[in-house]
C-alpha cells in the first residue's frame, strides 16, 4: 500500500466507506501487535492493546494530518496507549506474571516469545521507563529510523539519538547485573573451561 492508496482509503472512510479501515487494520495489525507486546510483556494485553489502537485510530481518524506518515501517527496512538497501561498497573506486583507462559491462552504466538523474550530481557525492561523502553523497542526491534522515531514521540531526532544511546547504556548495566555480568557465550566458555 503505498501513499497515494492510503490517503484514499483514508479520503473514502471519512466520506463514509467506513468497510475500508479493514485494509487498514490488515496493513499495520501485526507490526502494532508486535510494538505492543514488546511494550507491555503480556499476550493477552497486548491484544486487547492493539484493538483499543484501532478503535482510538477509527474515533480519531479525521484528527490525522495526511502530510505526516499514517504509520507514525498509529504507533503514537499505540505508544501512548501502552504507556497508559503501564502507569495504571503497578509493575512491580505483575512481574511474576510475566515470567511464566499463560497457560490458559490458546493463541499465544511462541515464535514471538521465543525470538524476543526471556526473563533477563524482561527483568531489564521492567526497569527501564516506558519512554526509554519504547525508544529501545522502536529502535531495535522495529527498526525504525530516529526521524521516524521523532516522529512517533513527537520529540527531536537529534535528542532522541543521545537518549537512545544513554538507554542503552542503562540496558546493558542492568542486563549485565541481572545476568551477572556474564553473556551466553561468557558462561558456556567459563563452563566448559571448568570442565577441562
Amino acid at each position: 500500500m503505498d501513499e497515494i492508496d492510503l490517503h484514499q482509503i483514508i479520503t473514502d472512510i471519512l466520506n463514509g466507506d467506513t468497510s475500508q479501515f479493514e485494509k487498514l487494520m490488515h496493513r499495520y495489525q501485526r507490526q502494532i501487535f508486535l510494538y505492543c507486546y514488546h511494550m507491555l510483556g503480556h499476550y493477552a494485553e497486548a491484544e486487547d492493546s492493539t484493538q483499543e489502537v484501532f478503535i482510538k485510530a477509527f474515533r480519531h481518524l479525521s484528527k490525522y494530518k495526511l502530510e505526516k506518515p499514517f504509520e507514525a501517527w498509529l504507533y503514537t496512538i499505540a505508544s501512548n496507549n501502552c504507556v497508559d497501561i503501564i502507569r495504571k498497573r503497578r509493575l512491580v506486583k505483575y512481574l511474576p506474571f510475566l515470567y511464566r507462559r499463560d497457560e490458559h491462552n490458546q493463541h499465544v504466538d511462541q515464535v514471538i516469545e521465543d525470538n524476543y523474550y526471556n526473563e533477563h530481557v524482561l527483568r531489564v525492561m521492567s526497569k527501564l521507563t516506558p519512554e526509554e523502553r519504547s525508544l529501545l523497542i522502536l529502535r531495535c526491534v522495529e527498526d525504525k529510523s530516529y526521524q521516524e522515531i521523532g516522529e512517533i514521540m513527537r520529540q527531536n531526532s537529534t535528542s532522541l539519538r543521545k537518549k537512545f544511546e544513554r538507554t542503552a547504556a542503562k540496558f546493558r548495566k542492568y542486563h549485565a547485573q541481572t545476568t551477572g555480568g556474564l553473556s551466553n557465550g561468557s558462561r558456556q566458555q567459563s563452563r566448559s573451561q571448568n570442565h577441562i
